[in-house]
């Protein structure tokens, strides 16, 4: 396939070439070349060459606001509901403002190593986010330009080589034995009493434990099923299936927490009958409110951190029922694969991630072991 390069003006050059559709149409594009007529030439054996591969994308003055449009309908398809507002909120107030305008054939990295630099610069010149949260819009931006280059609306993508600023790393929360007994008799015939003892027995997110329900519960197999979880977004609850298969889980726990479930049952029924709500059924809530209805998820959370404040106990977040839950797996020597599959990662690498200095000692374990399987062989 061949091109033609003309002069346009001094230093100015139309390179023109043929491309093919996907339907077969052969279709005449023109680029406008600034610089020498070798340096013309040089671009135009680049575009040829490009168009041979068939990794030419044609030219476009899409913005990265109209691209980001596109996206998020198609996100909207693909993505939980919270999720998608976590994207929205994100694009909304932190890239749309700033390169919305641009057009998304144009943005190189520097314009994102810049992007980043002033949405940590102090306000009001800059939007004073955290390292965390502007890694947040990094991976987004990651994500949405890898789609543009998979739908050929540009070449390549330029957040691969952008560096988004380091997080320190902080340590996760988990509360010392202490701190359990102290909060587990503090809670006592307390609303949230129940919710303490399920995520310190299994480790379920805040949602999942909101969503579960009697039917859930197998007190003779002693095992929980996670199969939803409750979502809050400004749109309003909804219940939802795991994000991942892996989030769909059977949990077995011991028979003590059989016993203080079998417990709870039947103090919720007593307060369903003094309330005039009937005997609770198999798709009733575990963890309702104390008034029956749905506890949402952002409200426990609220609700968790005043009742410990009132009551005077440790500081420590609903989270750290689940990091301490872990801990616990790990001490007791489970394998990474065993905790994650319990806790419904989607892989153990992401277990890893967020656990991997618990699992302590391991080295010195290993060679205990290698000492044990040659050891008699060695010593004949």
């Amino acid at each position: 396939m061949k091109g033609h390069i003309r002069a346009r003006g001094p230093g100015a050059w139309e390179l023109k070439f043929d491309v093919q559709s996907d339907t077969g149409e052969r279709k005449t594009r023109y680029v406008t070349f600034r610089g020498g007529k070798r340096e013309a030439q040089k671009k135009l054996t680049e575009l040829l060459d490009q168009v041979n591969k068939g990794s030419f994308i044609d030219p476009s003055k899409t913005t990265l606001a109209e691209f980001l449009d596109r996206w998020e309908g198609w996100a909207a398809t693909q993505v939980s509901a919270k999720t998608l507002e976590r994207y929205k909120e994100l694009l909304k107030h932190h890239v749309r403002p700033r390169l919305g305008t641009r057009a998304i054939q144009k943005l190189r990295t520097v314009d994102f190593a810049e992007l980043y630099g002033a949405l940590q610069a102090p306000k009001p010149e800059g939007a004073g986010l955290a390292p965390r949260t502007v890694g947040h819009v990094h991976r987004l931006l990651h994500r949405v330009f890898g789609h543009a280059v998979k739908w050929s609306v540009i070449g390549s993508n330029p957040i691969t080589a952008a560096e988004p600023p380091r997080v320190q790393r902080t340590e996760i929360e988990i509360l010392a034995p202490g701190e359990i007994r102290a909060v587990v008799e503090a809670l006592r015939d307390r609303p949230l009493y129940p919710v303490a003892v399920i995520g310190l027995a299994t480790g379920m997110r805040r949602g999942e434990i909101a969503a579960l329900r009697w039917a859930d519960i197998d007190f003779d197999a002693g095992r929980v099923r996670v199969e939803r979880s409750l979502e809050q977004t400004n749109a309003g609850l909804s219940f939802k299936a795991p994000k991942t298969k892996a989030g769909r889980r059977s949990i077995s726990i011991p028979p003590s927490i059989v016993a203080e479930l079998r417990d709870h049952w039947r103090r919720q029924q007593e307060q369903r009958l003094a309330h005039g709500l009937g005997k609770a059924g198999a798709d009733d809530l575990v963890v309702p409110r104390p008034d029956g209805s749905i506890w949402p998820p952002d409200s426990l959370t609220s609700d968790w951190a005043r009742t410990l404040r009132m009551l005077k106990l440790p500081k420590v977040t609903l989270h750290a029922l689940r990091h301490t839950h872990v801990s616990q797996l790990i001490a007791a020597g489970l394998d990474v694969v065993t905790v994650s599959r319990r806790i419904g990662h989607a892989n153990p690498t992401v277990t890893l991630n967020v656990y991997a200095h618990l699992f302590g000692n391991t080295d010195e374990r290993a060679a205990e072991a290698v000492e044990t399987a040659l050891a008699g062989v060695l010593a004949g």
